[in-house]
């Protein structure tokens, strides 16, 4: 076994990174109380010495992408925390002009598919939907800000799955599963992805789901302030 020690950050927290035959682990120690919660969200497993999150080896570019991880998983989990503000933004913005003249299939989803219609909604993070070419083709275009492999996944909502981090974080899944959509239809699956609506924002036409869907499954998440958001907006006839 490998194993790589982050020189840390500002937070209470060491990273790591184990290697061996079969998977690249990245590890948290001595992570602060108040910041496990967010770990947990981001996907990290509690283990008997800290948090850890494992993709399958052998990972390309790995010295980079872990040295990315290192230096701003304290942003990351204090975004996801929202003991900071996060920059979406000019996060979006980055991300849009990265891809300007790149031919990738994708739509913008979650709560900052809201913001971009003027909503008052603070995202966490940014979500993108994809499809199994346009997951590895952003993985390509974004190789210098992955935190994270670009990596299938099995058993779960889709077959792909990448995160970098440009200012806040960014993530996508690719093909989606079709079972997201039962027994009632998400706002990002295969239903939604044939719904779009086009948004302009900051001279950028983006594509996102239909505010009904993001509606419907806010409020069957509990999400109140989100759905209180939504129905006002939609009366306002925006």
């Amino acid at each position: 076994m490998l194993l790589w020690k982050g020189e840390g950050c500002e937070m209470m927290v060491t990273t790591e990174c184990e290697v061996n035959d079969s998977e690249v682990v990245f590890c948290l120690r001595d992570l602060d109380t108040g910041y496990q919660r967010a770990a947990e969200e981001l996907g990290f497993a509690r283990t008997e010495v800290g948090f850890a999150r494992s993709f399958p080896a052998p990972v390309e570019d790995l010295d980079r992408i872990y040295a990315n991880f290192d230096r701003n998983i304290g942003t990351m989990l204090r975004h996801v925390a929202r003991e900071e503000q996060v920059p979406w933004e000019s996060a979006l913005h980055a991300w849009l002009k990265q891809l300007e003249g790149q031919d990738v299939t994708w739509f913008l989803g979650g709560s900052a598919a809201l913001a971009v219609r003027g909503l008052r909604v603070e995202p966490r993070d940014i979500d993108i939907i994809t499809d199994t070419c346009g997951a590895q083709r952003l993985g390509e275009i974004f190789a210098h800000a992955l935190v994270e492999p670009v990596v299938p996944v099995k058993g779960w909502i889709c077959d792909w799955f990448g995160r970098v981090f440009i200012e806040a974080l960014i993530e996508w899944v690719g093909n989606v599963a079709p079972f997201v959509d039962h027994p009632e239809p998400s706002d990002f699956g295969p239903i939604a992805a044939s719904r779009l609506e086009r948004v302009v924002w900051k001279g950028y036409e983006l594509r996102v789901p239909p505010l009904e869907l993001q509606l419907a499954v806010s409020e069957r998440r509990g999400l109140v302030q989100r759905a209180k958001a939504i129905r006002r907006f939609i009366s306002q006839g925006k």
